[in-house]
């Protein structure tokens, strides 16, 4: 599956990826050659320690960059009137008569505990272009959907810095 991305997005994976390649692969190289010189590889915690820190942090630079080649880049522009990336929703859901607020991104950056709904999400699927007062479907699978009345849109715009959730 391609990963979809904002240019934001790509921006700050790219940034990752050259702090990782620049500072921390050199940290890694360099804690990997100080634990080798204390002796004894078969007995040496930190060598190993030091290894595996090398490799997770080469792991990263591979499934970063290969996200990049892989991703289909998506616009975060949308009308005033209209739900789009990086804009925080208030709905009301009908079947539990309550209103809830999220904020619409993309898949690298979901997080629904902290109230950021992914667009490939049944939920951000739903309600992306839709306008205050409308309803939305939300289809979780073949046999099972909800109704979710947009309340208000809120503009907020690309300012959150957060980075690229690490795995």
């Amino acid at each position: 599956m391609r990963e979809q991305l904002t240019e934001s997005d790509v921006k700050k994976i790219e940034e990752e990826i050259e702090y990782r390649k620049l500072v921390v692969r050199r940290e890694a190289i360099e804690a990997v050659k100080e634990a080798r010189a204390q002796g004894d590889l078969s007995e040496n915690f930190e060598y190993y320690a030091a290894k595996k820190d090398k490799n997770r942090n080469e792991s990263r630079i591979r499934y970063l960059e290969n996200m990049l080649k892989n991703a289909r880049i998506v616009s975060d522009v949308s009308r005033p009137d209209e739900v789009g990336m990086n804009d925080t929703v208030t709905l009301y859901f009908e079947d539990d008569d309550e209103e809830e607020t999220y904020r619409l991104v993309t898949s690298i950056r979901g997080n629904s505990l902290k109230g950021l709904i992914s667009i490939e999400s049944p939920l951000g699927k739903a309600i992306r272009g839709r306008h205050v007062g409308e309803r939305a479907e939300v289809r979780v699978n073949d046999r099972s959907s909800y109704t979710v009345v947009i309340r208000k849109i809120e503009k907020t715009g690309e300012e959150d810095s957060d980075r690229i959730r690490s795995y």
